[in-house]
């Protein structure tokens, strides 16, 4: 495989001398930065609702939020005709809008909760109402945020892991407010990266202001789908629709599989950024997963249920199979991937994470350091919200809301390893082992399965944005104690945003295939959700036992295990990482949808061509263009969702 650069360098800027070794910390609050870092809070924790559904992920949230906070930072400059923008503030403000897109993110749990009241009402009625979601999101967000503080000096000054988004944010930040001895040269490239992306953002966002899905104007179609299918005699017969006459195919039709490429600016610049090697090896994924695997599947027929329903024997894959029928299968082998690869990634380096814990006891508070009492102080605070909110508002017994607590302390060391190398968090794989940890302490408890893992999954989360926003901190020389209030104070706003988009976005796109009252037609989701269609899954196996596991199944995750071990170690090498395929990009290209992968292989090429034909211009446009090209679509996507519910649409 060709290799990808492991950072796309937003601008080629001289670098700074990070703030832990020439003892310079800047970045003071005031009124002006905290609201501008509330707006782009609200801004970005409405925006990426949508992404996460959409994508399964929240791809490169620092940059974004950075390009925001450089906007409004230069608007008040000029509306108080005073100077007022710097780097280090810019940093408080993404550090806000980061806090909330993470906090948004989560936005995935409250999918995971309408698929599976859907799918299962007879095993799971919870519905979250959006002050519910709200109080949930705030309280568990927050002690995410304040259990990572002790964290930083070991992951982000000691062991200097590379957080890429927090760095490339930083670089970003740099290019933005270049150091005052820098050369016209290099400052003009600041504009020119802000020309960037204000037209990725026009062209992304008049793209899906088009496009059939977002039922504003709906001019072109989502996107390309493949006419091909196989195991079947093609069209098997035909139905009457209206006023035409529509092919009824059997075997599997890769178009109803999601295979086909998406007309979608936002997928492809997440490829642009993410780089090819992580793009080909989600494609591997893909082909695997939706191409590959279904042939094997409806040919031979793999039972799910061996339950009789009035006589009928329940079959996992009919003759023609539906996407979720088929990632119902895939899931295992994609999650025992991304969790192994983790895990093993972890143990490679298990002499750090001795030093971890040791450096929780050794931590130093200095004056620019967010007090560690007010940490123990706080988190107790929040645990025991948390304990009250779960056992009010959904039912969960108080030891195990403790529990998750816990339990989300591991996860966060290894999420936090693993984020720092690879730039991808695995927290959702790792918290569907927490699934059937929470399935063997309370057997058949579908609710507390859920609210659990969602639990341990939040905390965890919460932690992945603050260490970014400290690696950028650290870089430019922001004080890392006002990182964490602008984390802090931004969490409940990220809350509330979700917490009143995500409705909107359910009703407007949809994330699970539902039928038309009115026509009996099957309504496609537009959202698909990936990760919340896997948490829902795993809580309905565990509720069923593990007798509704095809076989099949297993044995595909016992040799993706293994392929994850080999992939990682070899990756761990110099010599070989090119050539190995990346064992979290397989995992995530098996999850999310193909023709989402497709684009964003697209964006890499694109990237990778433009960075070796014109290495300079890419350095200052190419991490600007494709910011832009995700927060159009995103912004477009929020805004026409609100537009639609006004309308009663």
């Amino acid at each position: 495989m060709p290799e990808e650069p492991d950072l796309p360098a937003a601008a080629t800027v001289p670098p700074l001398e990070p703030a832990h070794r020439t003892g310079e910390l800047r970045g003071e609050l005031d009124l002006r930065t905290m609201v501008v870092g509330a707006v782009v809070a609200a801004i970005m924790g409405a925006s990426y609702p949508y992404i996460s559904l959409k994508l399964g992920f929240g791809p490169n949230v620092s940059v974004v939020a950075a390009f925001f906070g450089f906007l409004l930072l230069r608007v008040v400059e000029v509306a108080t005709r005073r100077k007022h923008y710097n780097r280090w503030q810019n940093n408080l403000a993404e550090a806000a809008g980061t806090s909330a897109a993470q906090t948004a993110f989560m936005c995935i749990l409250l999918g995971g909760f309408d698929i599976l009241r859907h799918s299962r009402p007879d095993i799971f009625s919870l519905e979250l109402t959006p002050t519910t979601s709200f109080l949930w999101l705030s309280v568990a967000c927050t002690l995410g945020v304040l259990l990572a503080v002790p964290l930083r000096r070991h992951f982000v000054v000691d062991e200097k892991l590379t957080y890429a988004d927090g760095l490339a944010a930083s670089e970003t930040l740099i290019v933005m407010d270049p150091p005052r001895e820098a050369s016209p040269a290099i400052k003009r490239n600041a504009l020119a990266a802000f020309r960037a992306v204000m037209i990725g953002v026009v062209a992304s966002g008049l793209l899906m202001l088009f496009r059939e899905d977002a039922k504003l104007i709906p001019v072109l179609p989502e996107g390309w789908n493949a006419p091909w299918h196989y195991l079947g005699h093609g069209i098997d017969h035909f139905e009457l629709t209206g006023s035409l006459v529509v092919p009824v195919w059997s075997g599997v039709v890769l178009a109803d599989l999601g295979v086909g490429f998406q007309y979608s600016l936002l997928s492809i610049g997440s490829g642009m950024i993410v780089g090819l090697r992580i793009n080909l090896s989600m494609l591997l994924g893909g082909l695997f997963a939706w191409v590959v695997m279904p042939y094997f599947l409806v040919k031979h027929a793999v039972p799910l249920h061996h339950v009789e329903d009035h006589g009928v024997v329940k079959m996992l894959f009919s003759d023609t199979p539906t996407r979720n029928e088929i990632l119902f299968w895939v899931m295992w082998p994609a999650t025992a991937m991304l969790v192994v690869g983790g895990v093993t990634a972890l143990a490679l380096r298990w002499k750090l994470l001795v030093e971890t814990f040791r450096s929780l006891r050794s931590a130093r508070v200095g004056s620019a350091e967010f007090p560690l009492r007010i940490v123990v102080m706080g988190g107790a605070v929040c645990a025991v919200a948390l304990c009250i909110v779960q056992y009010e508002l959904l039912g969960m017994p108080v030891w195990m809301t403790a529990s998750a607590i816990v339990l989300s302390l591991p996860l966060m060391l290894v999420g936090l390893r693993v984020l720092g190398e690879t730039n991808w968090g695995p927290i959702s794989a790792l918290s569907n082992m927490m699934q059937g940890v929470f399935a063997a302490i309370s057997p058949g408890n579908v609710a507390a399965n859920m609210v659990a893992s969602g639990t341990t999954g939040t905390i965890a989360t919460s932690s992945e944005s603050i260490m970014q926003d400290y690696k950028c901190g650290d870089v430019i020389g922001t004080k890392p104690r006002n990182i964490t209030i602008m984390q802090l104070m931004a969490v409940p706003i990220g809350a509330a945003a979700v917490s009143w988009v995500y409705p909107l976005l359910a009703k407007t796109y949809g994330i699970y295939d539902r039928v038309d009252p009115a026509t009996g037609h099957v309504i496609k989701a537009e959202l698909r959700s990936p990760v919340s269609n896997k948490w829902s899954g795993f809580a309905q196996v565990l509720k069923d036992g593990a007798h509704a596991l095809p076989a099949s199944a297993l044995y595909a995750a016992v040799i993706f295990s293994v392929l994850a071990v080999v992939f990682t170690v070899l990756e761990a090498s110099p010599r070989w990482r090119k050539w190995v395929p990346s064992p979290t990009g397989v995992g995530i290209g098996i999850l999310v949808g193909f023709d989402v992968v497709a684009a964003m292989v697209v964006g890499g090429f694109i990237g990778w061509l433009w960075e070796r034909r014109s290495k300079a211009t890419a350095d200052v446009y190419l991490l600007p263009l494709a910011s832009g090209l995700i927060a159009g679509e995103a912004i477009v996507a929020v805004l026409g969702s609100l537009y639609l519910a006004a309308a009663g649409g």
